[in-house]
């Protein structure tokens, strides 16, 4: 199930939509005041609280919470933007000075003092954005607090799953207002995947046809995911003999790649600089997986139109390809996208696929021992086999990437390359 993702001025679309249908901006209030104190009180018990009330509609957010958790036996303090500088600091801070439309930087004492307050409080609770965050492009406009939970309402913003800000979250939750949001932009739920036929055989499943190239452990890690990942097949070309490759994965100096029955082509991994196996690839009417160093050996944008590409780059290889592009992560994505005419895994901590008809995923927070050598060779194998098993290149991008965060959540704290591919058979099984 995915969820939107509404940039400030969709947000405010969609709240003047719902007004517009007959809901008063003062039940939207109501609502969502209700639903983050509600959110509060399952975080944590009653304890004396301060909540920091904006101008705006985070401000009267604030007060609407303030007022039922009173109710519910917490000892509230409010204060406004105005008496920020009087406010003695409390175990529970409420952080409800402003929200996604905030696009100006704070001045220097608002962000002091909020700093200040955060520091002295036990845990902090942000009201849809921590004050001093850019909501459509994650950019931190000040120094500001790290929440402990951040609470939003009708949709999940653009910040929320963007760096340097999603750092500053803490957990996040969506809160139901009642609000219908719809957007091509969304974060990546569980996926559904192509049923296994049961009168189905190994090229039916899937034959994913990896090129190797200088570095033959690089292409054994995608390959070895490939198969992990459910393709029927997986076989590499490769004129030099690889190690430690399972039974499952099939080795060749003879294999053709314009073999009829390739489901996916996967090249990039450990290729080096011989941009010549990259030609090679594309001279099949086949899907194409670019990863690594295939991607820079691309050279312009353009030379990929026609074709049935997923690129899979990280930022510097987007750079070396796409240039300097202005705007944020998803305006640089959705940009290359149309340049390339192929689906771009945009890869990072905030980790972004674009599809050239303008749908933009969002991935969920995935652990930090995930950026580690060899898990960009993992990921590019699985692409590739759900790509083969038959997956849309856009569906199949999304897929893959939930599917790499989840089974790095599996293989935990020190894992490495092998035991993120360890980690697939049971990801899957749990859909």
């Amino acid at each position: 199930m995915t969820r939107p993702i509404l940039t400030a001025a969709a947000m405010r679309a969609a709240d003047q939509a719902a007004i517009d249908a007959g809901t008063s901006e003062s039940d939207l209030v109501e609502r969502a005041g209700a639903a983050l104190a509600e959110a509060v009180r399952r975080f944590v018990g009653p304890r004396e609280t301060l909540v920091l009330c904006g101008p705006g509609n985070n401000g009267a957010d604030g007060r609407v919470a303030a007022r039922h958790l009173a109710d519910a036996g917490y000892a509230v303090r409010i204060s406004t933007l105005d008496e920020l500088d009087e406010a003695e600091p409390a175990p529970l801070l409420l952080d409800c000075l402003f929200g996604a439309g905030l696009n100006r930087r704070l001045e220097d004492s608002v962000s002091a003092r909020l700093c200040a307050l955060a520091e002295a409080a036990h845990l902090v609770i942000a009201c849809d954005l921590p004050s001093g965050v850019s909501g459509d492009d994650g950019a931190l406009l000040s120094p500001i607090p790290k929440a402990d939970l951040t609470v939003t309402f009708g949709a999940l913003k653009p910040a929320h799953r963007l760096m340097p800000a999603m750092a500053r979250m803490g957990r996040v939750v969506l809160a139901d207002i009642g609000i219908a949001a719809t957007s091509d932009w969304f974060e990546m739920g569980e996926p559904m995947l192509p049923p296994l036929d049961p009168a189905g055989h190994k090229y039916s499943r899937g034959l994913v046809h990896c090129l190797a190239g200088k570095m033959p452990g690089a292409i054994a890690l995608s390959a070895r995911a490939a198969a992990a990942a459910g393709a029927g097949y997986v076989r590499v070309s490769t004129s030099l003999a690889i190690d430690n490759l399972p039974s499952a994965v099939v080795q060749s100096d003879t294999a053709k790649v314009n073999d009829p029955r390739v489901g996916a082509i996967l090249v990039g991994p450990g290729m080096g600089d011989i941009p010549q196996i990259l030609t090679l690839a594309l001279t099949v009417a086949r899907p194409i997986v670019i990863d690594a160093d295939a991607i820079v050996a691309v050279g312009e944008p353009e030379r990929l139109v026609g074709h049935d590409v997923i690129l899979t780059p990280h930022e510097g290889e987007f750079a070396k390809l796409f240039g300097e592009l202005p705007g944020s992560k998803p305006e640089r994505a959705l940009a290359a996208t149309k340049q390339s005419r192929s689906v771009i895994i945009f890869k990072g901590p905030d980790t972004l696929v674009a599809s050239p008809d303008g749908r933009l995923g969002f991935a969920p927070p995935s652990p930090g021992w995930l950026a580690s050598a060899g898990t960009g060779d993992v990921l590019a194998g699985i692409v590739a086999a759900l790509r083969a098993r038959g997956m849309a290149a856009f569906e199949a991008a999304c897929a893959a990437v939930w599917l790499h965060g989840r089974a790095a959540e599996r293989a935990g704290p020190g894992m490495i390359a092998d035991d993120l591919i360890a980690a697939l058979p049971p990801t899957l099984a749990d859909l």
